[in-house]
């Protein structure tokens, strides 16, 4: 059968005008989605900057439905679900966009470390720690690591930590000698609780020669010295820290005396410490002084001289305990916990970085977990 041309004139026609008509259709359905994504995005920021994060959530989930290809609002919404603490559902943004084909490896990177950073303010630190080890090599190697640094801190893997430190050290992100000197400072105290001295004099050692002029290292070194019952030897590595770092030796100037009273020599003692004390007067050094010399009428004049350099109250209350004769039976314990009141929040250590007070003296603050940031001596000396 012969075919007819005349239908092609009406066929080619009809196929070209149903072609432009789905074309147009599609066009204006692709700019209806364009224009409803950056809306609904706007929306959110504007919600956001006004501190509405219900509503901002609200309309970043419908800019993601909208456009669920935009790996931007992928990003803003799961970093709004972190910061509002339901790091459940920032997981799941994170993940979903992680499982993309099509994602570039930047965005992918930093979806992975989003995703990490999700797992570590979740308290999932063996996630948070794989997460971050998958870094390595990427744009985001340094952060990571520094966020790996901060995980083994917190559960207190100093063996980890310091190794960490040292890959940054080597990468030359910053010198992190004073903090290696405290994760082997803590690996020693490990050692001494598991009754490893041996191991823990090792660590020590490596602590003072990672930062000869760290101090922590030392004082723990004359300490365990001391326990162990050689206290000539404690003596020697609490003068070696008063050589390499004068201003932490208030921290152990009652345990050098203690050390030089056990090993009979407090004569030898005395001088190294009245030295310091007119270096850098302070309660401490005068305590330890008091301590080899205890005579009465020579604290009293000791005390006499140091209110008048230093006026402290720790001070007044030490010559006040000397001079008990001048009270009542009946007035001098009412007079000392008074003064003992007041005292009290002056004898703490404030840290420099965020203020925080305690009782004894922390290497690490408990407040802001910044190193070394407490000054060795009193509220009241500051």
């Amino acid at each position: 059968m012969d075919f007819d041309l005349r239908w092609l004139l009406f066929v080619l026609p009809t196929a070209f005008a149903v072609g432009w008509l789905a074309s147009k259709l599609d066009t204006r359905q692709w700019k209806r989605e364009q224009q409803g994504a950056p809306k609904a995005y706007f929306k959110g920021l504007n919600l956001l900057l006004n501190d509405q994060q219900d509503k901002a959530i609200d309309a970043f989930i419908e800019a993601v439905q909208r456009d669920p290809d935009t790996s931007e609002l992928h990003f803003a919404l799961g970093n709004l679900f972190r910061r509002r603490g339901e790091y459940e559902r920032a997981v799941r943004v994170h993940q979903h966009l992680l499982q993309r084909g099509d994602l570039p490896r930047q965005e992918r990177e930093r979806a992975q470390y989003a995703l990490a950073q999700d797992f570590l303010k979740a308290g999932l630190f063996d996630r948070a720690e794989t997460a971050f080890s998958a870094l390595r090599g990427t744009a985001f190697e340094s952060e990571a690591e520094l966020a790996l640094l901060s995980l083994f801190e917190r559960t207190r893997d100093w063996r980890q930590a310091a190794d960490v430190a040292r890959r940054l050290e080597q990468a030359g992100t910053a010198s992190f000698a004073s903090r290696i000197a405290h994760y082997l400072c803590e690996m020693a105290l490990q050692a001494q609780a598991r009754n490893q001295d041996g191991e823990a004099a090792d660590l020590l050692a490596q602590a003072r020669q990672v930062a000869p002029q760290a101090a922590r290292a030392h004082v723990l070194g004359g300490q365990m010295l001391a326990r162990q019952g050689q206290p000539a030897a404690a003596m020697a590595a609490f003068a070696e820290l008063l050589v390499v770092n004068p201003a932490a030796f208030s921290l152990v100037a009652n345990d050098y005396a203690e050390a030089a009273q056990a090993a009979g020599c407090p004569e030898q003692a005395l001088p190294l410490l009245s030295a310091q004390y007119q270096r850098v007067p302070s309660m401490q050094l005068l305590q330890a002084i008091a301590r080899l010399e205890p005579a009465s009428g020579l604290q009293r004049q000791r005390l006499t001289r140091h209110l008048r350099v230093q006026p402290s109250l720790s001070a007044a209350r030490e010559l006040l305990t000397q001079s008990q004769n001048l009270l009542s039976a009946e007035e001098a314990p009412l007079v000392n916990a008074a003064i003992d009141l007041a005292l009290r929040p002056l004898q703490r250590y404030r840290c420099a970085a965020c203020g925080f007070e305690a009782q004894h003296y922390f290497w690490q603050c408990p407040g802001c977990l910044t190193w070394d940031s407490y000054p060795p001596r009193h509220v009241e000396e500051l």
